[in-house]
């Protein structure tokens, strides 16, 4: 048996698993199938209390004697869902994980073998957790504790991963914490935002920034010829170097410290993928740190802040970036639900991914009680070349689902 950390993994030898929430309240435990795109296919692949199986997962309740459980038959999920994530929340509406311990048990599904446990450190204010998911990689199947918290309920859970989730249900139902989703409606595939104004066709953006850059940066464009950069808000540079596009790979690292007083606060750092009519193509995050064919690859999950360097990396791979990817918002959200005024400082810094020169560098100043901001953007332009802007915006989420649209209106 093996005790797990926050991202740890570990293979699977059994075919099923079963996996139990268990906690000094009662909880209701779901398994949610998603594709490649992090989503659902459809409400019939939410399984919870109310609609207890789907294709390779069942639900089964613990009656309140005994924990609630999800089951995972790997050999019996159909091909495209590539995994799937058991969360769980506190029965008792509105109750959070405050001085709640829940710990999540991997068994082997037909002898009751323990494979793994995990209990989730630092929970306080979540109403929601994915506890644990079990994924396919590499044509093997492997188990991953995750210990991600929601402060929005397993309505929040179930929406970003792209559940429909009524808002006020018709009746009560037996256990009203959990949200009922309606099962004759398909799941659409992410949003498409339109943009708030037309803007030019063309395989690029003309892409102004969100606000008009200082008046010292209107004296010329600022290029990478002189070596480092330090962006003051809404400035830009063009990632140039003695005549020639930067068409390599970039790390945008992002970093900040504990809030103040010493309490951890849970920063996640994420990039959203637009087209060239501000269309969100798609979004990598702690829960999809894949996207575009793997032009754009996200480090992991840090839940503190702790720590020298970067906290959060995101790696892109400019030359490998789909034509149709023409913008890029790299965000911050307190999933905690702490504001960015109790942030001891943030920054994003822009590093050659070949030599670890750091590009361009970002420090947020003058934060607002909010709990997300956009912290810079890259831009294709028309001419091929990539440009970046200090963006420092604020936007009240905790979630990069809630970013997307800000994010479009900022492009």
């Amino acid at each position: 048996m093996t005790a797990m950390t926050p991202g740890s993994n570990l293979p699977l030898e059994a075919v099923r698993v079963t996996v139990e929430v268990a906690a000094p309240v009662r909880l209701d435990v779901s398994g949610l199938l998603l594709a490649a795109d992090g989503k659902v296919r459809s409400d019939a692949d939410f399984v919870f209390y109310n609609q207890p199986s789907g294709p390779g997962v069942s639900h089964r309740s613990g009656g309140g004697a005994g924990p609630d459980s999800v089951t995972v038959d790997t050999a019996a999920l159909p091909p495209d869902v590539e995994r799937v994530v058991v969360t769980a929340s506190p029965d008792a509406a509105g109750q959070t994980f405050q001085g709640i311990e829940p710990t999540a048990t991997v068994r082997q599904a037909d002898t009751g073998a323990v494979i793994a446990t995990f209990t989730p450190p630092q929970l306080g204010t979540e109403t929601a957790l994915v506890v644990v998911e079990v994924y396919r990689r590499g044509g093997a199947w492997k188990v991953r504790a995750v210990g991600q918290g929601y402060a929005d309920g397993l309505a929040g859970i179930a929406t970003d991963f792209g559940v429909s989730v009524e808002e006020e249900p018709a009746a009560p139902a037996a256990r009203p914490a959990a949200p009922a989703p309606r099962p004759p409606a398909p799941v659409s595939p992410p949003v498409t935002v339109p943009p708030p104004a037309p803007v030019p066709a063309g395989p690029v953006p003309a892409a102004p920034p969100a606000a008009p850059a200082p008046a010292a940066a209107g004296t010329g464009k600022i290029n990478l010829d002189k070596g480092r950069v330090s962006l003051q808000k809404n400035q830009t540079v063009s990632l140039v170097k003695h005549g020639k596009p930067l068409l390599a790979q970039v790390r945008m690292g992002l970093g900040w410290e504990p809030a103040f007083r010493g309490r951890d606060i849970d920063l996640d750092a994420s990039v959203i993928a637009y087209g060239p009519q501000r269309n969100h193509i798609d979004s990598c995050y702690f829960g999809r740190l894949s996207i575009l064919g793997g032009a754009v690859k996200h480090s992991g999950d840090n839940l503190t802040g702790e720590g020298a360097g970067d906290d959060e990396v995101i790696t892109v791979d400019l030359g490998r970036l789909p034509a149709e990817a023409t913008g890029l918002v790299f965000t911050v959200n307190s999933f905690s639900g702490q504001k960015f005024t109790e942030v001891a400082k943030a920054y994003c810094r822009l590093i050659d991914a070949a030599t670890g020169e750091e590009l361009v560098r970002f420090d947020l100043t003058g934060a607002e009680p909010q709990t997300g901001v956009m912290m810079a953007k890259l831009i294709r332009q028309f001419s091929g070349e990539w440009e970046m802007t200090a963006m420092g915006d604020f936007v009240k989420s905790r979630t990069v689902r809630g970013m997307v649209k800000p994010g479009a209106d900022a492009l």
